[in-house]
């Protein structure tokens, strides 16, 4: 059933999906339990289906529910907490506050390093979330040297085609770097 959900959100229907991983939950806490990880993979996939259907507040308190329980659980510095905890930064900014959305990345980019490593997939994504969300929080010239900075490990770990390095090199300055790179 969660895969089936995934699909239906990833084909274009979050609502669906959102739907379908409501449904989930309660069946996976009655036979798993509440705190059982799988049980919390679908609180945390529930909540990334509710803010793509658009209820961006809603998400954002489901993540905020979660993550106590998640670390109680699994510890602090699990992967599956990071994703959780970078999900909360960009609901934060959807919901209209990038500096605290900035604020809490800050924080989260040296536990991505510690735990995955610096050229981790998930710790670029961190990066270079903190770049947008610096941006969204009008410090335009520290996003620019995070991006100048971040668009050539970008090409170099994943690749200069790779759809997370064009996400990266949007910006002018990413751009020419990575024309440079190939």
């Amino acid at each position: 059933m969660e895969e089936r959900a995934r699909s239906t959100g990833e084909a274009g229907d979050p609502v669906g999906a959102r739907d379908q991983f409501s449904a989930l939950l309660p069946v996976q806490e009655r036979v798993l339990g509440r705190e059982h990880p799988d049980t919390l993979n679908a609180r945390s996939n529930l909540a990334r289906w509710t803010g793509a259907a658009g209820d961006w507040a809603g998400a954002r308190d489901q993540v905020s529910a979660l993550l106590p329980v998640y670390e109680r659980v699994l510890g602090r510095d699990n992967p599956d907490i990071l994703k959780a905890r970078t999900r909360l930064a960009s609901l934060t900014r959807a919901v209209g506050d990038p500096a605290g959305a900035r604020d809490q990345l800050t924080g989260l980019v040296p536990a991505h390093v510690r735990v995955l490593g610096p050229e981790h997939p998930d710790t670029l994504f961190a990066r270079r979330n903190l770049a947008v969300m610096t941006d969204a929080a009008r410090d335009l010239a520290t996003a620019r040297d995070e991006l100048t900075t971040l668009a050539p490990t970008y090409v170099r770990v994943l690749g200069p085609e790779h759809p997370d390095t064009l996400g990266a090199c949007r910006s002018p300055i990413g751009k020419e770097l990575s024309m440079r790179q190939r």
